[in-house]
């Protein structure tokens, strides 16, 4: 496929990024992180809204970094859509939106490997 944009390897950037933070000094060694608390104690969509809102609020304000906080702003996105769809998973619920229905999920469940 030819992408107009460079998708693949703009996704395959995010995936680097995304594994790299997990050898961060904050994650380390560690199976139970931050994000998994706020999520556990039922913050978690508001958590990586707000952490959305605040690397889109602050794109290009500064001279350098601007592109680590379009990375934040993906990997956080990525963490909510992935929790919802653990969530939906979970409670057995079919997914409402039918673009994404008709586009990924031809009838309407979800597959396994969101219930991690």
């Amino acid at each position: 496929m030819n992408y107009k944009f460079n998708e693949d390897t703009t996704l395959q950037m995010i995936k680097t990024y995304i594994k790299n933070t997990y050898n961060a000094h904050y994650a380390k060694d560690k199976k139970y992180q931050a994000t998994d608390m706020i999520f556990d104690s039922g913050y978690g969509e508001g958590f990586c809204l707000g952490n959305i809102m605040k690397y889109a609020m602050r794109y290009k304000r500064k001279e350098e970094g601007y592109l680590l906080d379009i990375k934040k702003l993906i990997h956080y996105a990525i963490i909510l859509y992935g929790e919802e769809m653990k969530r939906i998973n979970t409670l057995g619920e079919e997914v409402k939106d039918k673009d994404f229905m008709n586009q990924h999920i031809p009838d309407g469940k979800i597959r396994e490997g969101w219930n991690k």
